[in-house]
């Protein structure tokens, strides 16, 4: 029982995840993070095997974040995408494979713009503008394809993404409590989506803005062969 939602905008991403953790018709806790920041502007909302899932997402950001260490600039959106569903390619083909869905979305700093990618834990990639896994699947994706359209602002996109955790609410039996965070030039925040206006609360928060903690290695390490 799982729910994730990407939607890109014009200059933006919004990824949101359910906080649920539990097995089968159990629910442990109510304040589980599915989403793992990866760098200063891109994050991966996951989702599969609880065991898998935590494995995988450290596994994940500490290459990330090596990467990073050795090469002094963070890895693009289009190249971690590559990355991440060529090891869940190579996880499939073994003895050991990976039971991990995810959404994985960034904002390159090089064009300008945002990426959303749609990676299953058979290897398989999309590019998409908006994208869901989970339960949020049978339910979202055609509120998304009515209501989504091209170089929508930040305003727009969170009206779009209330639309899908309300229908969310509505049609699933089970209850879900989400966690989402929007990604732009500035980095990642935290949106807040049980306010009545949350771009409102997020443009008054500016230039306070509390930032999603990510992994900040000192670009002065030097690494050896």
């Amino acid at each position: 029982m799982e729910c994730s939602f990407g939607i890109t905008g014009k200059d933006y991403v919004l990824l949101c995840s359910d906080m649920a953790a539990g097995r089968s018709i159990v629910r442990m806790k109510s304040d589980e993070n599915k989403i793992k920041t990866l760098g200063p502007h891109l994050a991966m909302a996951y989702g599969g095997e609880p065991g898998d899932t935590n494995n995988f997402a450290e596994f994940v950001e500490r290459n990330m974040r090596l990467y990073h260490i050795r090469n002094h600039y963070p890895l693009l959106p289009e190249a971690a995408s590559a990355w991440v569903r060529r090891t869940l390619a190579e996880s499939i083909r073994s003895k050991h494979p990976y039971a991990v869905n995810l959404l994985l979305a960034g904002y390159d700093t090089t064009t300008c713009k945002p990426h959303l990618y749609w990676i299953d834990y058979l290897g398989t990639k999309a590019v998409v503008p908006y994208a869901a896994h989970g339960m949020g699947v049978y339910v979202s994706l055609s509120t998304m394809d009515k209501w989504w359209f091209n170089d929508m602002n930040k305003r727009e996109g969170v009206e779009v993404l209330k639309k899908c955790l309300d229908e969310v609410k509505k049609r699933l039996t089970v209850h879900f409590n989400f966690n989402c965070i929007l990604i732009d030039k500035d980095g990642i925040h935290k949106i807040n989506m049980d306010s009545e206006d949350p771009i409102s609360e997020f443009e008054a928060s500016q230039p306070k803005d509390i930032q999603v903690e990510v992994p900040n290695p000192p670009i002065d390490v030097g690494v050896t062969a």
